[in-house]
């Protein structure tokens, strides 16, 4: 799977650790920055995630700051982004499994670095069910996000 993962300078270090793994699984990685520990702002970071899923560079993206919740609210901004703070597995799996998340965001200061592979490993695999409810209920997220982008 193609997947892009980026982070501001809180989630430096464990940005870096996941481009290895995930690269290590079998994962094409898109490493789409910070690439270095110098202060930088979230939510330029969700916007190349969000883009790289939007150009149909990456099929799902990581994305990390410190607590992971300015990014979940950055990336959640763009169109057709699903963006999910987790911090445990089956929110990694579910948020994929029933809503069709399409990025995880971790905080680098809330997780350790083996949880956060675990999640991202289990977000990678989880697929999308196509469960009529789960389709039903997208498409009303799809309608409230057309509804408000206009306004």
């Amino acid at each position: 799977m193609k997947i892009a993962l980026a982070a501001d300078h809180a989630g430096f270090e464990l940005k870096g650790l996941l481009v290895r793994s995930a690269g290590a699984w079998g994962h094409e990685v898109l490493d789409l920055g910070t690439h270095s520990a110098a202060p930088a702002d979230y939510p330029d970071f969700a916007e190349a995630v969000g883009l790289a899923l939007k150009q149909g560079r990456a099929e799902r993206g990581v994305l990390i700051c410190g607590s992971g919740v300015g990014a979940s609210v950055a990336v959640n901004k763009m169109p057709g982004i699903r963006g999910g703070l987790c911090h445990d597995t089956y929110s990694a799996h579910q948020g994929v499994e029933h809503d069709n998340m399409n990025v995880l965001v971790l905080g680098s200061r809330v997780i350790g670095p083996a949880l956060a592979e675990e999640l991202v490993r289990t977000f990678l695999n989880a697929r999308f069910s196509g469960e009529e409810r789960h389709e039903r209920r997208l498409e009303k997220v799809f309608l409230l996000e057309k509804k408000y982008q206009a306004s």
